[in-house]
């Protein structure tokens, strides 16, 4: 008798939502024991984590402004990056693009802000982080093309060029540095929110919606409706079906790789730009992991951009969350949010392989389904 793995012809979507379902119920449940292991009630935990403390409190319009600003980089970024990977173009690079279309985005800010008016300031940080950020992400597609090099390597090496370009600047106080505060001894990063904030959008109460949010779903559905609806979108989907296919159908696969990696990596700098300029100021954290983040919300939501945004929205609360409820729970540590991701990327993966195959028991002579 044996184990054999077969292939679903279909999997119902009422069995799949089970799947995924149980999939997130039993990573909490993971959760809730190590909650349990250090003395702390993991349905008061867990109620803290999903209202993200914003029950009862009367700043808690604050909290929620604050889960948009991480909602926001972290959804683009993971659209940015399901681009590439519907092309099957492995782009780990969305934490060094992230770092320089920040980069460029800062520098806009502090040279041009100060003379133009802001709008126009905006706008340009915007050019300039998408600019900047998508050659940085064309430079693997371009070495794939011409050299076949790995673009995951290769991508993934970039990121921390990126992160040392940050760093140096950070630590390196002289004249020609104007990301520092001049009057500082010590290296600090300057705020530049005075030439450049993205505006907020009053709902009559004390809750002002930033219009990055707006924008950003917005962005979402052009990029639904490009994959969906355009030859563009068809391309990507033909190359990561197969790249000999649409070779042989008369595509110009190079130049494809080469479009939409540069497009991929650009919305990841305008992630960017909308972050530096709600936040005012440069900062080697200012990626907050959205790079890597966006990797698993891309995964989790199949390349699915609607999906995407669902599954932002809940990964934002997991670490929104945790860091409100933290605060009532000291012994807590604030690395358990990343717990709880990865149990729940795993667990999901898992899910998704009994989605797609079945496992069936064998035995001389016939077949006994399991």
């Amino acid at each position: 008798m044996g184990l054999r793995i077969t292939k679903r012809n279909h999997c119902p979507l009422w069995q799949k939502i089970v799947f995924y379902a149980a999939a997130i119920v039993i990573a909490l449940l993971i959760g809730a024991v190590i909650l349990i292991s250090i003395g702390v009630n993991p349905l008061d935990y867990y109620y803290q984590m999903f209202t993200m403390g914003t029950v009862g409190n009367r700043i808690g319009y604050k909290t929620f402004m604050n889960y948009l600003n991480d909602f926001v980089p972290l959804a683009l970024t993971a659209v940015a990056l399901s681009l590439a990977f519907k092309m099957k173009f492995w782009n780990i690079g969305g934490e060094g693009q992230f770092i320089m279309g920040a980069i460029g985005a800062a520098t806009v800010a502090f040279q041009v802000g100060p003379y133009t008016p802001m709008w126009i300031t905006l706008i340009l940080m915007c050019l300039a982080a998408m600019l900047l950020a998508g050659l940085y992400g064309l430079l693997a597609a371009w070495l794939k093309v011409k050299f076949n090099t790995n673009e995951t390597l290769m991508t993934l090496m970039l990121n921390y060029v990126a992160l040392y370009i940050l760093t140096f600047i950070a630590d390196t106080k002289a004249d020609w540095n104007f990301f520092l505060q001049e009057q500082s001894t010590r290296p600090v990063f300057k705020d530049f929110s005075e030439f450049a904030a993205f505006p907020a959008i009053p709902t009559g109460g004390k809750f002002e919606l930033n219009i990055c949010v707006i924008l950003t779903l917005i962005i979402g559905a052009l990029v639904y409706i490009y994959l969906k609806y355009t030859k563009h979108g068809y391309e990507i989907g033909v190359i990561g079906d197969s790249a000999n296919t649409a070779r042989y159908a008369g595509m110009k696969v190079n130049r494809i790789v080469l479009r939409t990696v540069f497009f991929s990596a650009a919305l990841i700098g305008l992630a960017a730009a909308f972050k530096v300029g709600t936040t005012g100021v440069l900062s080697t954290t200012i990626t907050n992991d959205v790079g890597w983040t966006g990797i698993i919300v891309a995964w989790l939501a199949q390349l699915s951009t609607p999906i995407i945004f669902v599954a932002s929205a809940l990964i934002s609360i997991l670490g929104c969350g945790c860091t409100e409820a933290n605060a009532s729970f000291g012994q807590v540590s604030a690395d358990f949010a990343d717990i709880l991701q990865g149990a729940i990327l795993f667990l999901v993966l898992v899910a998704d392989f009994f989605t797609r195959f079945a496992i069936t028991r064998t035995k001389k002579g016939g077949k006994v389904n399991g």
